[in-house]
């Protein structure tokens, strides 16, 4: 008889239950790791509400996660039982235009584990071992859970290839913004102004490394914007608020010639001034999740102590409990950062 584990199941926006699945059994090419935590993001949180686009239902969710490989497969090479691991929830294609050019995370088939398809909620999971990143010994399971939305940020400081020595402006302050903003400071930008509506966030990213923290119902961008930057303003600005607001704050200040880069997911169309942008000749950029080497550069900025994860960590719940841990970050969005899931708790 196959061993039975407890996986989780979102049956419907606003239900989350368990079922039990046998274990699965790692392929030649594969590993099974013990799954340890789980982050919660704004995504999952969406799929939550039922207004996620592209997730259908049911859905076993987790992506953000950290584990324990417990056996490899007979054709892997490289990772052994007993390494800490996290895993990288791209599925795709390998065969489209991206995905041959090295943008795999811009596959025309791109699926995410825990939204198109199966995620890591469970007590194991199985996965294919190219999908597998080691995390270093000394790092905690609750860190290695939040290397998938650092990879995000790094990806995305990135984005504007001229960041060392360059004087950034982020919008919007929440776990995305604030891994962002460190981000932006390990890869050598000189100077980071940070903007939100609440003054709890401001005060974390500002003991995170912004150099300058503004709430913008109490002060006004542009001034102070010019007050930290001057006439020159800032190279680069990212939104990541999602906000028809904060993306016309970007376009309107933004220095002639500068470049903004879209790191938010906008929950509906976007109303902003194109003839603005186009006036100034703004090079406007996205941002589309990351890379194995996001990855890589994620585990060692935080190996270096150049990013901290702990401040972000709010609240952790029982594996049990995961429907109460998106109750709880939906009473408490202004406060809460990252939420993380214990599904085997016997570790940090």
């Amino acid at each position: 008889m196959k061993e039975m584990m407890l996986q989780q199941l979102m049956t419907e926006p606003g239900n989350i239950t368990f079922r039990e699945v046998p274990v699965p059994e790692a392929g030649p090419d594969q590993v099974l790791v013990k799954i340890r935590k789980i982050g919660v993001c704004g995504s999952d949180i969406h799929v939550f509400h039922g207004t996620h686009p592209y997730t259908p239902y049911p859905v076993t969710q987790g992506h953000e996660v950290s584990g324990q490989i417990v056996s490899v497969g007979s054709s892997v090479k490289g990772l052994k039982a007993g390494q800490k691991v996290t895993i990288e929830p791209q599925v795709f294609c390998g065969r489209c235009y991206p995905c041959l050019h090295g943008k795999y995370n811009l596959c025309e088939n791109l699926k995410v584990m825990g939204f198109q398809t199966t995620g890591t909620a469970g007590d194991y999971f199985a996965v294919d071992d190219s999908k597998v990143t080691p995390l270093p010994d000394e790092m905690t399971y609750s860190e290695g859970a939040m290397i998938e939305p650092l990879a995000v940020t790094v990806h995305a400081a990135k984005r504007y290839p001229e960041i060392k020595g360059a004087k950034a402006v982020v919008l919007g302050c929440g776990p995305i913004g604030i891994l962002l903003v460190q981000s932006l400071k390990a890869l050598g930008a000189a100077e980071v102004l940070a903007t939100d509506i609440s003054d709890k966030r401001l005060e974390i990213v500002k003991s995170l490394g912004a150099d300058y923290a503004v709430n913008t119902m109490k002060e006004d961008y542009r001034e102070a914007l010019l007050k930290a930057f001057g006439p020159d303003k800032a190279d680069v600005v990212y939104e990541c608020a999602g906000s028809d607001i904060t993306m016309d704050q970007a376009i309107q200040n933004a220095r002639k010639g500068s470049t903004i880069i879209l790191v938010a997911v906008f929950g509906k169309t976007a109303h902003v001034d194109l003839a603005k942008l186009n006036d100034s000749e703004l090079d406007l950029n996205t941002s589309m999740m990351y890379r194995h080497e996001d990855y890589v550069d994620a585990i060692r900025f935080v190996q270096e102590g150049k990013i901290q994860l702990k401040p972000l960590m709010s609240a952790k719940f029982a594996f049990r409990d995961y429907q109460k841990a998106y109750e709880y970050i939906d009473a408490n969005r202004e406060t809460t950062m990252k939420v993380l899931i214990d599904v085997d708790p016997s570790e940090e």
